[in-house]
């Protein structure tokens, strides 16, 4: 049942990295209650409940937090969780009665999450914003691209699940390990600006050295090299290589049988266009799929390019069983891997409905008092 078996968590709904969030919890076991506000529009683009996948593995229920009786609810189900998060602009959860200084009055062990995009102080802390406005002041976005062009926006990837879910994810984990020894809870602020800048920290220390410029698609890892980027085959698919390392590089080299780059100029800047110009004709003359069968076997550190449907079928993929169908919608497999305590995708996307009233009961919340709160319009 994944390593967070008998781990309670109630997730009060939100953005959408808070859903991420919520799902990889629940992916890895943890017993999680998914709140929706009765009334309030679904944040982001609306999707049909089946198809909303970061929503899968966990029940909801939708509650009227205008009623005081919900509010009470809610914190009737702090008492025994382990951790609650949110995903509201600072001090909303404040006026709902909800805030942490109200939920750790009833459970002092409780994990209190925080999930916004400039975090719970400074001067943006109440702007509205989304996932390029947050990478946009790390220098995330602006090392993004084609040198000479405007950034490129890298899908919602570094801001909403890479700085922010994930980050959120970890440091619940984190908290609620230290919770278990001292017993205290704690807030996590967990903002997507700082998970950004995180994930900078290689390229801030690149930089410090005069290992990186601030120019994009000018360095070895943004493009700018010839045997670190992506070139177009004969068929106007796309593959990439990094082959960054010097033996690597030599089998570049060798596989594209290019015998007139010195393996010793790889790094040598002034000849870049030159072995780019030399590495585009060479991928220019056999086809996406014949490149694969060519680089078989080889150290060379190549890739082709799929598109989200053609991943599904990639045979690395389908023998890792990286994406898996639930409820006839293809989608990818929980991550990481456990060895002892395997994770799993406990059901596909719920709507409000029977399901969260069995976790209430579940929880310990009586069949009574679901159908008082159900009759008085306070749960739906």
């Amino acid at each position: 049942m994944g390593p967070l078996q008998g781990f309670r968590i109630v997730e009060i709904a939100g953005i959408g990295p808070g859903q991420f969030c919520g799902m990889l919890l629940a992916d890895m076991g943890a017993q999680l209650i998914r709140i929706d506000r009765i009334g309030d529009p679904a944040p982001g683009v609306s999707l049909p409940a089946r198809y909303n996948l970061m929503n899968r593995s966990r029940p909801a229920i939708a509650v009227d937090l205008k009623q005081q009786a919900a509010v009470d609810f809610v914190l009737e189900l702090c008492d025994t969780a382990d951790d609650l998060f949110e995903g509201f602009r600072p001090g909303v959860m404040e006026r709902l009665g909800l805030g942490p200084d109200e939920c750790s009055k009833r459970n002092q062990r409780l994990v209190y999450g925080r999930m916004t995009g400039w975090g719970q102080s400074g001067p943006l802390a109440r702007t509205a914003g989304h996932d390029p406005n947050y990478i946009a002041i790390t220098g995330a976005l602006h090392a993004i691209g084609e040198k000479d062009r405007l950034p490129s926006l890298p899908l919602n990837l570094v801001g909403d699940f890479g700085g922010g879910g994930t980050f959120l994810a970890i440091g619940l984990l984190a908290a609620m390990l230290e919770a278990s020894h001292s017993g205290q809870g704690q807030v996590v602020d967990a903002a997507m600006t700082d998970g950004a800048a995180s994930l900078m920290t290689l390229f801030h220390g690149l930089h410090a050295a005069g290992m990186w410029r601030q120019q994009r698609g000018s360095n070895f890892l943004d493009g700018g090299a010839p045997f670190a980027r992506t070139y177009r085959t004969r068929d106007n698919k796309a593959v990439v290589v990094c082959a960054i390392e010097n033996r690597f590089f030599q089998a570049l080299l060798e596989v594209l049988g290019i015998t007139d780059i010195s393996r010793t100029d790889q790094y040598e800047e002034s000849k870049w266009p030159e072995h780019a110009a030399k590495l585009r004709h060479a991928f220019r003359q056999k086809s996406r799929s014949e490149w694969e069968q060519v680089f078989a076997g080889s150290e060379a550190c190549f890739a082709p390019v799929l598109s989200m449907t053609e991943a599904v079928g990639h045979p690395h993929n389908v023998s890792r069983k990286t994406y898996v169908e639930i409820d006839g919608v293809e989608q990818p497999a929980p991550a990481p891997r456990f060895s002892k305590t395997p994770s799993e995708i406990q059901c596909g996307p719920q709507a409000c409905g029977l399901q969260g009233r069995e976790a209430l009961a579940a929880w310990g919340i009586s069949p009574e008092r679901i159908a008082q709160m159900m009759q008085q319009g306070t749960l739906k």
